[in-house]
Formats: structure tokens, sequence, C-alpha cells
């Protein structure tokens, strides 16, 4: 799995301690969903390491390390979020909301496979692409995954935060992938202005799916 090869790549450098999310891996899930239990998970991982951590979030794993950073004091000395994914104007959040239903509808009727491949054909990934991906290994995994698609929706499905997040305190580094999509680079640049004294970098030649190997220095850099 690519988190797993990012963790070790990442420890090389740091203590890392990484986690399944609720209804992923080895972790258990309880229903209603909700960011509040999230955050829980990430306080309880803070405190068995120590009390007080550097936070690293990829993906819709950065909206929850900005939730975080709002919500857990102290305990978070520094966040570095990659590729924040929250729609970046109306248009797109009322399409994603479209896309939302389809694939809660999908997944209320056990139709994982078809949840999946709707979900990445709506947030853009080639039709080619979605197609072949049943022949490779890791297809039986993210069939597994789809129920939590409904979580990741929910945690992206607004604009992003802009007023909560200029209350952020801590030191924040906001990084995007050069060849990210333009509605996250948007995103990413909105959230740099507002947060205080953020830092922010542009990955050269990365996309979403950014190699652990180019992004060390800069989390390095930024955190040591």
């Amino acid at each position: 799995m690519p988190i797993v090869q990012d963790a070790k790549v990442f420890s090389t450098e740091f203590t890392v301690y990484n986690y399944d999310r609720r209804g992923r891996g080895d972790s258990g899930d309880t229903l209603p969903y909700s960011i509040e239990r999230e955050i829980e998970d990430i306080e309880a991982m803070i405190d068995i390491a120590g009390g007080k951590a550097y936070l690293y979030g990829h993906s819709s794993g950065a909206v929850l390390a900005l939730e975080a950073s709002l919500r857990l004091g102290n305990k978070v000395i520094k966040a570095a979020l990659y590729d924040l994914p929250y729609v970046h104007n109306e248009a797109e959040k009322a399409d994603y909301e479209k896309l939302g239903e389809s694939v809660r509808n999908l997944l209320s009727e056990g139709k994982n496979a078809a949840a999946m491949k709707t979900f990445l054909k709506g947030i853009g990934m080639p039709k080619i692409f979605v197609w072949i991906l049943p022949l490779f290994p890791g297809w039986g995994i993210m069939k597994a995954l789809a129920p939590t698609l409904a979580y990741d929706i929910a945690l992206t499905q607004d604009l992003p935060p802009l007023e909560r997040a200029a209350r952020i305190s801590l030191p924040t580094y906001i990084i995007v992938g050069e060849k990210s999509p333009s509605s996250v680079q948007d995103v990413s640049n909105k959230l740099a202005k507002v947060i205080p004294n953020a830092k922010f970098s542009q990955l050269a030649g990365q996309d979403h799916m950014a190699d652990a190997k180019a992004l060390l220095p800069l989390l390095t850099d930024f955190l040591k």
C-alpha cells in the first residue's frame, strides 16, 4: 500500500505513528460517522506518542490534520498538509453533491465496485484507468474500502473553511503538487493566504500521489 511505503520513507528521519482510519484496514467502525470521532482518533494517537506531535496529512487526511490543528490546542506542534481537496467553488460543490449522492446510493445497495468506479470517474480519473482497475491486485482492497468513500466525501464536500483556518496559530506548511488538479492548487493557495504565517510550496514534478522521497526533504526542513 502506498501509505505504508510513505511511512517507511518518512521513518528514515522521524518516528512515525501511522494508523488505519475508521472502517479501513485493521480498524473497526462505529456509526454514525462524524469528523469529531476522527479527531478523537488522532488525539488518541498523539497521546500514545507522548502528548504532542507533528501532523502530516495527505488529501482527506490533510483536512483531518487541519481540523486537528484547530481543535487539539498545543497537542499539535506543527502541521504539514499536502493537496487539500476541498471543493474550490460553488459549481464544483454542486457537482460534488450529485456525485456524493450517487456514491451513497450505490453503497446502500451493496454495490461497492460500482461506487468506487463512480467516485474515481467523478473526481477526474480517466475512464480507461477506471476500466482496467479490476485487473490490478489492489482492486480487492479498494472495493473493501469503498464504504469509507462516504467519509471522505463528507470531509471534502464544502468550500475551504477560510474564516476558521485564519484562527490556526501553530506553524503550518501547505504543499501542493505541481501537477495536481487546478482546483486543489486553488484551495491550497487560498488557505496559505489566510493561515497566519503559513509556509507554502509547490512540489515540482509531483501530482496528487506524490513520491514520499520528494516530500521528505520539505518535511524535514519544516519539522526539524
